[in-house]
């Protein structure tokens, strides 16, 4: 899998049809399917460019009504990982967050911030419960974390909310930003 294909749908109800269609039209993984917040239906797909290409554009022919969709090459496998499941901390590593306005612009600059420097991508959410925005943690040393988090604010510019990086989190700040601490 090379490509993420990401099509955001005005109706819940609409996407989830999108979602049915755009599997079976070409040979792609259904990585995620959710609604947002505002009522809208945001769909994930990986794969190939080719198939990736042909899912979205079945989605973008429907006459449905999207809010957005793009696909991203050569994407990082770390994004795709993170939009599956969540990664523990490492003890004592330095962590990122990166709040974005919106959930695109995020999934852009999480897969550029780990493309640019030796991190983790510990944990994407994407406008579950906060209002269409977008944000993700990343882990790694000091350093790496905020070139990292340097990378996603170049790339969000007035879309970014706030990015903080925290060289020394305390155990229970990780545990409850991504779920474990190994």
């Amino acid at each position: 899998m090379d490509s993420l294909g990401v099509v955001e749908v005005g109706s819940i109800a609409s996407g989830v049809e999108l979602a049915d269609g755009m599997v079976k039209v070409a040979s792609v993984e259904l990585v995620r399917a959710a609604t947002l917040c505002s009522g809208r239906f945001l769909i994930y797909v990986a794969g190939d460019r080719e198939a990736v290409e042909t899912s979205v554009g079945l989605a973008r022919e429907s006459g449905k009504r999207l809010t957005g969709s793009f696909v991203i090459s050569h994407v990082s496998p770390q994004l795709i990982a993170a939009l599956k499941r969540s990664e523990p901390a490492m003890p004592g590593e330095a962590l990122g967050v990166v709040e974005c306005r919106f959930v695109s612009p995020g999934i852009h600059a999480a897969d550029k911030a780990v493309k640019r420097s030796e991190v983790r991508l510990l944990k994407f959410v994407s406008g579950q419960g906060i209002a269409g925005k977008s944000f993700f943690v990343l882990g790694g040393d000091v350093a790496a974390v905020r070139e990292a988090v340097d990378a996603a604010g170049e790339v969000l510019g007035s879309r970014l909310l706030e990015a903080v990086v925290i060289p020394n989190p305390a155990e229970s700040l990780a545990r409850a930003l991504t779920g474990a601490v190994r």
